[in-house]
């Protein structure tokens, strides 16, 4: 015991830093949205397409057999992931281009919420008192968050209930991915879901008459950026420090993602937060964080 200590510990301190980078660079996803030159679906198809090479090399790197063989007996749940991390991206981008990144963001994450509520729908799962305890304020947050856009146009208020929508995709998402990931390696998860996602958003972005290239050079260096930083290098540090950390640990530093998102769209793009939303925001990472103890600790 004494002997693994010591190598137990930078290993613990790099699972830290991996999930603390993965969730910032997670965060830039909502920048390089606000700035593409595509559409919104557009430029989900183009953050996962130009990310599929990464995630096949990464697979085949890591599951050199296992890759091969287990779409035929994962195909349904492999499909249904892709299915619903397309809604997710393509909802949620047509979120951060009609509200702020900050609301856009914050309301996405309130995925637990409804990834609980459906295993209590689905599976009879019961509610602990301290998971109604979060539900709720996570819900007094989100009507404060909200509430500002009342003053303002209707399409902040489409922009912030696209929001709740993208949670309700994701949860969807993690469910799926909870259920594969107890034979599937999560590289394979990822190339096979992202192959499908692209096969779903292409004909959506083109149907619904959208930009679908880039009309500069500088416009493609935003799409490869959003492939590269936010999809590739922040889901591999995350999926790399989950393994390495307890579910607790890694569920509490996932929540810098928002803030951070918050953060670099008022630096950048000048996006203030008003008291209201700051008030809302916390409000709603608070009630977040005690629905995840609640589940842990079920």
């Amino acid at each position: 015991m004494q002997q693994t200590e010591p190598a137990a510990a930078p290993k613990n301190l790099l699972a830290v830093g991996a999930l603390l980078l993965g969730a910032v660079a997670i965060a830039t996803s909502a920048l390089f949205v606000k700035v593409s030159e595509t559409g919104p679906v557009a430029t989900a198809f183009w953050r996962v397409f130009l990310a599929l090479p990464f995630l096949w090399a990464w697979s085949m790197l890591e599951q050199r057999e296992r890759h091969r063989t287990c779409f035929a007996s994962d195909r349904r749940l492999l499909i249904a992931a892709g299915l619903f991390f397309a809604g997710d991206l393509a909802v949620w981008h047509w979120s951060i281009v009609l509200t702020s990144v900050a609301n856009s963001t914050l309301l996405a994450n309130l995925a637990p919420i409804f990834v609980t509520l459906s295993a209590w729908l689905l599976f009879r799962q019961q509610l602990s008192a301290k998971f109604l305890v979060g539900l709720a304020t996570a819900l007094a947050g989100m009507v404060v968050l909200i509430g500002g856009d009342f003053k303002l146009s209707g399409k902040e208020l489409i922009g912030d209930a696209l929001g709740v929508v993208t949670a309700i995709f994701y949860a969807g998402y993690q469910l799926t991915v909870t259920r594969l990931r107890a034979s599937v390696a999560t590289s394979t998860i990822m190339a096979w879901s992202g192959l499908f996602t692209v096969i779903v958003l292409l004909p959506v972005a083109l149907a619904s008459g959208e930009q679908m290239l880039p009309a500069t050079g500088t416009g493609w260096v935003k799409l490869a950026g959003l492939a590269l930083i936010a999809q590739v290098a922040g889901q591999s540090l995350i999926a790399y420090a989950m393994a390495h950390l307890p579910a607790t640990f890694s569920s509490v530093g996932l929540l810098l993602q928002p803030v951070m998102a918050a953060v670099f769209a008022w630096i950048l793009l000048g996006e203030a937060v008003s008291a209201l939303q700051l008030l809302g925001g916390v409000t709603v990472l608070v009630g977040i964080l005690i629905v995840h103890q609640a589940e842990t600790a079920r």
